[in-house]
């Protein structure tokens, strides 16, 4: 009696990975050369993306929102030993891009984000994070005019402020003014600086503490 064998490729297209991601064959060739998912090439310059990395961050990004909400009673003892990162970018492949590479790392974080101007102030209102990271090209309410409204209310004073944006200091100089003592970084996502700079907001937190 026979029996057909489905063999499991250790592999994935592009495609594919992108349909069980839920997000474009772009933003997943993005992922492949910023080194969140492991690949190779073949002969003809195809991509071919490890099945075992696709898996890995797919199950990093059901339990970011496990994690962050499994145990309401630690939740005062999480705000002094994590931290709390608001994302303004209207481009939702980008936000999944931040939850995904900001999950990996070593201490804890607390992430919410918003897609424009006006609902991130409608955040602030809620809680005030330890770092905002925002984009300036956005619908409703752009960055250059949210940060200037932000800058004039003293409960923001203490919040570090990242512009992670695909404009030029020129460009930049050109369409509006930024306040002062904010980082620009351009584009693509310079995820290791961001780290650096919330694992120093963590540090002085604990020196005070």
């Amino acid at each position: 009696m026979s029996r057909d064998v489905k063999i499991v490729k250790p592999y994935l297209t592009t495609q594919q990975a992108a349909l069980l991601f839920g997000v474009s064959l772009q933003t997943v060739q993005n992922w492949t050369k910023s080194g969140l998912l492991d690949f190779w090439k073949t002969e003809g310059g195809h991509r071919r993306i490890s099945r075992e990395s696709v898996t890995q961050m797919l199950s990093e990004s059901n339990l970011l929102a496990d994690t962050k909400a499994a145990d309401p009673a630690a939740d005062e003892t999480q705000s002094t030993k994590s931290v709390k990162i608001l994302v303004i970018e209207d481009n939702l492949d980008l936000l999944r891009l931040y939850a995904l590479q900001i999950a990996t790392w070593a201490f804890a974080t607390k992430i919410t984000t918003a897609t424009n101007g006006m609902e991130g102030l409608l955040q602030l209102g809620s809680e005030v994070p330890d770092l905002l990271i925002t984009d300036l090209h956005m619908p409703r309410m752009n960055g250059f005019w949210m940060l200037q409204v932000l800058r004039s209310i003293p409960k923001f004073d203490a919040m570090e402020i990242v512009v992670v944006t695909g404009l030029d200091k020129a460009s930049i100089s050109k369409e509006g003014v930024l306040p002062k003592g904010i980082t620009i970084f351009p584009k693509p996502i310079p995820f290791e600086e961001i780290k650096k700079i919330s694992e120093s907001l963590l540090a002085k937190r604990q020196q005070i503490l």
